[in-house]
């Protein structure tokens, strides 16, 4: 394998000790995708796939000084944010985005865990919507995370498409809001001021899906790192999760992680 003009991805995300999600997932799908993965911790959680026993922030001078260090040397050619924890953990990342200039940029607005856990202190989402959200150029929420941003219903395709504008609005570059908790068969909606599209995909019924938004954003960020335009990186993203859920490992007693080393197109 030639390592010429290998690309550079940078995760800012909490640790998922039990390995199905967060920085371990991230490094793990960017690895897959054949780009070098560099990290940012803001968290160091305590779960396993039971769910999540305890959460603690790193130091906000902390987070800012792996920021530094990291772009610094191995500049991104695109960067995923995940897990923020509090108000001034996302507020300092913000800042320093926008410092360093850092785009392209995917935004996972990660509140609640798949367990049900959440992940988020209530004072970060005004300072999402507001700092971060301008900087993104896609996010991507799950049906109940749209729902917190938007103050909406999302419940239905209507609403998912009615929460994607409305993240729009706030300046965001694009929105995929992902509707794999719809009944029936999931479907995502990709809106962005170009038009929209709609993925509908058959349902795998499968308990171990811990980690699958993590993976999806960091299969998204790995194809733009690779040079992909946005629709279709968001487009192999998606066909890679599915596929690492058909061949998830299952191992744990409640959601487990899914493969991340799966085939890639």
């Amino acid at each position: 394998m030639s390592f010429d003009n290998l690309p550079i991805a940078l995760t800012i995300a909490g640790s998922d000790s039990g390995g199905g999600a967060g920085i371990q997932a991230d490094l793990k799908t960017f690895h897959t995708f054949h780009v070098y993965g560099t990290s940012v911790v803001t968290a160091v959680t305590a779960q396993n796939t039971r769910g999540v026993e305890a959460v603690h922030p790193i130091p906000v001078e902390t987070v800012r000084d792996q920021i530094d260090a990291v772009v610094t040397d191995l500049r991104p050619a695109a960067l995923k944010t995940g897990m923020l924890a509090s108000a001034d953990l996302a507020s300092a990342v913000a800042e320093r985005l926008s410092r360093h200039r850092l785009r392209p940029y995917v935004m996972d607005p990660v509140m609640v865990a798949t367990s049900g856990d959440h992940l988020l202190d209530e004072g970060a989402v005004n300072v999402l919507k507001n700092d971060l959200l301008p900087l993104a150029d896609i996010v991507t929420p799950n049906l109940r995370e749209a729902a917190l941003l938007t103050d909406l219903e999302v419940i239905s395709v209507d609403g998912m498409r009615a929460a994607a504008e409305r993240i729009l609005g706030y300046g965001a570059g694009a929105v995929l809001v992902k509707g794999g908790h719809l009944q029936g068969d999931p479907v995502d909606v990709l809106a962005s001021p170009v038009g929209e599209r709609i993925w509908r995909r058959p349902r795998i019924e499968s308990r171990h899906i811990h980690g699958t938004g993590c993976t999806l954003a960091a299969a998204i960020t790995a194809r733009l790192a690779r040079g992909d335009e946005l629709e279709v990186a968001v487009d192999r993203a998606g066909l890679f999760v599915a596929r690492a859920i058909v061949e998830a490992p299952g191992l744990g007693q409640g959601h487990g992680p899914i493969n991340h080393f799966a085939d890639v197109d």
